[in-house]
């Protein structure tokens, strides 16, 4: 029975469509909405989201050859982040823990939310699902045993994280959107929240991604879907003349024409990004009235914290130029790392795609096109490098051939890891430091305001 409940209970968070709409019917309610307005709203924001998820997965498709295409042609073998191999390989051994700590952290993200200025609501469920697989496995490796005081642990540890991250990345993304009622909950945060900064520091607004000049002959252009197709198309065809027609026509595209198969998929992955549009727009159509209700009674002033692709029709030119400056800085970072003769962390497309093209937003909103470059840049040697040094954290668990990919994995799971590593009573005391500060902070922050107003 109870596994049958973890199992229920992993399907909901597991599968937003159904943990967003299932909060939007508590928020209609709570307004005592009319019947027919709740049906409506909980179904259109369910539909919103499994819209924008599958233009993610679609995406995502038209990614994986583009990732095979790539190590094909550089012919380099190595260490691919993926979040989703690494989870796979854990959950069979910590399936149970990953739920209870997931559990204890949406208790303690929603106390935090409630007590504390940063109001945020974390709905991103395969986010929350590996964050916690995370915690477990770090903890486990410190020696805590998969009991009550670890699943504690864990979800403190969590629940705060899943707090902060969001309350970084809002500044900027009032810059991004325009407005203060949706926040991010992506495990890439710490990285784009860095990317900001960078914007903000090196630089100039004034020139933004989106206001490229382009002559009057070529302002079919300025339409996204029209741009994004040509430009894949370029880097596709590249990559199969790269790869080898006969590679791409012998293990990819099932005897396709080589070259057909390239356009193709340049027009799944626009195709992927025109179904994502749509889904953001029916979500924050939907969501935002919804979320009111769980404001007003349940967590006063909060906001609902969604994923990544939330912010993509805000700055669709600093998507594609955050995702391949990111991938290229990746790129450079595998040849040193070659000639270093470590550990070769290859370049995951899926990772500086969704994580770069978020950078390159980020920095655009603080420092227009410089800032974009320069913001996903950084993100880019940040997906690179950390890797590195989390690893042999998580090696004695036999997860060598992949690792964790965003920094809200690595940075913290880098800090959580290293103060394992000094002993149980110096990590459980990290842990509570952690939570101590996030609290003492946002009292500063009340008493500043007062002061100020």
């Amino acid at each position: 029975m109870l596994d049958r409940l973890l199992n229920l209970f992993l399907s909901i968070v597991g599968t937003p469509a159904i943990l967003v709409s299932l909060l939007a019917l508590c928020g209609l309610l709570l307004q005592k909405k009319k019947l027919s307005e709740t049906i409506s709203g909980t179904i259109k924001t369910m539909i919103g989201f499994l819209v924008l998820t599958g233009g993610a997965g679609i995406l995502q498709s038209a990614l994986a050859p583009f990732a095979s295409m790539f190590q094909t042609a550089l012919h380099t073998q190595g260490v691919i982040p993926s979040n989703e191999a690494v989870v796979a390989i854990a959950l069979q051994k910590f399936g149970t823990p990953t739920a209870l700590i997931m559990a204890v952290g949406m208790i303690v993200n929603i106390l935090l939310a409630r007590y504390t200025r940063f109001k945020y609501i974390y709905l991103t469920g395969q986010a929350m699902l590996y964050i916690s697989c995370l915690t477990a496995v770090i903890l486990v490796s410190a020696g805590f045993g998969t009991d009550a005081t670890m699943i504690i642990l864990g979800g403190i540890f969590e629940g705060t994280l899943l707090t902060v991250t969001p309350a970084l990345c809002q500044p900027f993304m009032r810059k991004i959107t325009g407005k203060d009622n949706v926040a991010m909950g992506h495990t890439g945060s710490i990285g784009y929240a860095i990317a900001g900064l960078i914007g903000k520091w090196f630089g100039n607004k004034k020139h933004s991604t989106e206001d490229i000049e382009v002559p009057k002959s070529f302002s079919f252009l300025r339409d996204s879907t029209i741009s994004i197709m040509l430009l894949m198309s370029l880097v596709y065809i590249g990559l199969t003349i790269a790869a080898g027609p006969t590679y791409v026509e012998s293990k990819l595209s099932d005897g396709t024409e080589a070259f057909i198969y390239a356009i193709t998929q340049a027009g799944t992955f626009t195709a992927g990004f025109v179904v994502v549009l749509q889904g953001v727009r029916m979500i924050l159509a939907e969501i935002v009235p919804a979320f009111q209700g769980i404001a007003q009674k349940w967590v006063p002033g909060s906001k609902p914290a969604l994923d990544v692709p939330i912010i993509f029709p805000f700055a669709p030119n600093a998507v594609l130029i955050g995702f391949f400056t990111s991938f290229i800085v990746g790129t450079l970072s595998m040849f040193v790392m070659i000639g270093l003769h470590t550990t070769v962390i290859i370049p995951g497309v899926v990772g500086h795609f969704f994580c770069g093209a978020a950078a390159g937003i980020y920095g655009n909103s603080t420092g227009g096109r410089r800032g974009a470059i320069l913001g996903s840049a950084v993100n880019g040697l940040l997906l690179s490098w950390l890797p590195l040094f989390i690893l042999p954290l998580l090696g004695q668990l036999k997860m060598a051939a992949s690792t964790f990919a965003d920094t809200d994995y690595l940075i913290p799971g880098l800090i959580l890891g290293n103060l394992g590593e000094a002993g149980k009573v110096v990590l459980v005391a990290g842990i509570f430091i952690f939570v101590g500060a996030v609290i003492l902070t946002s009292m500063y922050l009340n008493i500043r305001e007062k002061k100020v107003n």
